[in-house]
């Protein structure tokens, strides 16, 4: 974070701070006492199970200097505020107006959000300093979590935006107002949430909206709703995708025996053999959208060429492809799931090699409201048509998808259900052989654990991609 007194925090917050100190924060600012750094800020929330309250000594001994909470910390200068969340949230707005040299970009879409966000930073990072931390920071938290991670280096900061209700997003954009905006679908994601897919339409559209003219709005050009967006944004309008109109489009593409996509990268200023190293083939217009905001930033084609071609896999669980010592590969894609997301995995794991067996181990999708039912089934369906060798899904509320399978009358892989996490791994531990291809994906719900139990901490070959 940009260097600044507690008694200087305490005033933009309208904080009280006990005892008074004259100490400068020049750490980072973390809720995660196992991530303080030395001088850093502690933000002490009350969760359900945890007080970070009781975590005073902890966060001294880890390096902290003060702390943001809503009573005293024990041995810890301590800015006393009624929300702490609100309080960071104020103090990410202050961080913001004293980054004269940042350029703030911002990301949304109903999938795919975080693995661009990851593309986005590696590619900006060739110019100069960058913010664009691993992992999900786009709600009410690790929205302005990620803000206040800038200081006075920062050159280019990768804000991910997620929204669970409209106007969500147009509140993020007052917190950190982005000058490049980036929209990369609009799906039933959190559908249970806001209704319909046009009220996704209408919040995912609330980051370009808040642009400035001389802004710049990245957008999908192969998805209808979003191309729609050009309409509401008096920025400057980039389209990427496969469409013949793209200002950004990639054109002959190209599966490798892993599912990794190669494709020509055409622009205004001509084109570049890109072959990434990430696999399934939604990362090309993941790609394609971290490639127009790397030419946005003044770099040439041939040096964003070079950059799409050593991205790799930043944050867990999202397409985190290794292979194990018996020449099982693993696709652990168990973040999350939604319906887009999930065909989207099971394409990738389709495109591996012909002669190696496919299994998916599938659990529930969350937040999709009145198309639950049909969002499963539509899953289920699809990894039948695609071929999937073995199908394995885990839950009740997913077993809608096993059903789904089992209605394509030419399929012939087969499917089962089981009820729970411990029974898909004992299932897969028995069936599995050499040269299996094992794609798991899932809500969070502990499906992970799936994956985790096909991790060999001694032989694995950590192969990303």
């Amino acid at each position: 974070m940009i260097k600044m007194s507690l008694a200087e925090i305490a005033e933009i917050v309208d904080g009280r701070l006990e005892p008074a100190a004259n100490i400068v924060v020049t750490g980072s600012v973390e809720y995660d006492t196992r991530k303080i750094t030395p001088g850093g800020l502690f933000l002490a929330f009350v969760g359900e199970q945890v007080d970070g309250h009781d975590f005073g000594a902890v966060a001294v001994a880890a390096g902290a200097v003060g702390a943001i909470g809503q009573r005293p910390l024990a041995g810890l200068p301590t800015i006393v505020v009624p929300d702490p969340l609100v309080a960071v949230t104020t103090l990410a707005r202050a961080v913001v107006d004293r980054l004269p040299g940042a350029t703030l970009v911002g990301l949304t879409g109903s999938s795919g959000k975080t693995t661009t966000k990851d593309f986005v930073g590696q590619v900006l990072a060739r110019t100069g300093p960058t913010i664009a931390p691993p992992g999900t920071h786009n709600n009410a938290l690790g929205f302005p979590y990620t803000v206040v991670k800038a200081d006075e280096q920062t050159k280019w900061l990768v804000l991910e935006m997620g929204a669970s209700s409209i106007g969500h997003i147009k509140h993020l954009c007052e917190i950190a107002p982005v000058h490049i905006g980036v929209v990369l679908n609009v799906g039933v994601a959190h559908i249970g949430e806001f209704g319909s897919v046009e009220n996704i339409a209408v919040a995912k559209g609330e980051l370009v909206e808040a642009l400035p003219a001389d802004g710049l709005a990245i957008l999908n050009a192969d998805d209808p709703r979003v191309r729609a967006m050009q309409s509401r944004t008096d920025a400057r309008v980039v389209l990427v995708g496969e469409a013949a109109d793209a200002d950004v489009r990639a054109v002959d593409v190209v599966l490798d025996e892993r599912g990794r996509p190669g494709y020509t990268l055409v622009t205004p200023d001509g084109s570049v053999a890109v072959q990434l190293g990430v696999a399934g083939r939604h990362q090309v217009g993941n790609t394609l959208a971290a490639a127009a905001v790397g030419l946005a930033a003044g770099m040439s084609l041939t040096e964003v060429g070079a950059a799409l071609t050593e991205l790799r896999i930043a944050s867990t669980r999202r397409m985190d492809v290794f292979d194990r010592a018996d020449d099982v590969t693993v696709i652990d894609d168990s973040y999350n799931a939604n319906p887009a997301s999930t065909a989207a995995a099971l394409h990738a794991l389709i495109a591996f090699g012909q002669d190696r067996r496919r299994i998916a181990v599938l659990g529930y999708m969350a937040e999709l409201g009145p198309s639950e039912r049909s969002g499963h089934e539509e899953v289920g369906e699809l990894a039948a048509r695609l071929g999937v060798d073995r199908l394995i899904v885990v839950g009740a509320g997913a077993e809608p998808i096993h059903r789904g399978a089992a209605s394509v009358a030419t399929w012939e892989g087969t499917s089962v259900a089981v009820p729970d996490q411990d029974s898909a791994i004992a299932l897969l531990h028995a069936e599995l052989r050499p040269g299996d291809v094992v794609l798991v994906k899932g809500s969070r719900y502990r499906t992970w654990e799936v994956a985790d139990s096909l991790r060999d901490p001694v032989n694995q070959q950590a192969v990303h991609g």
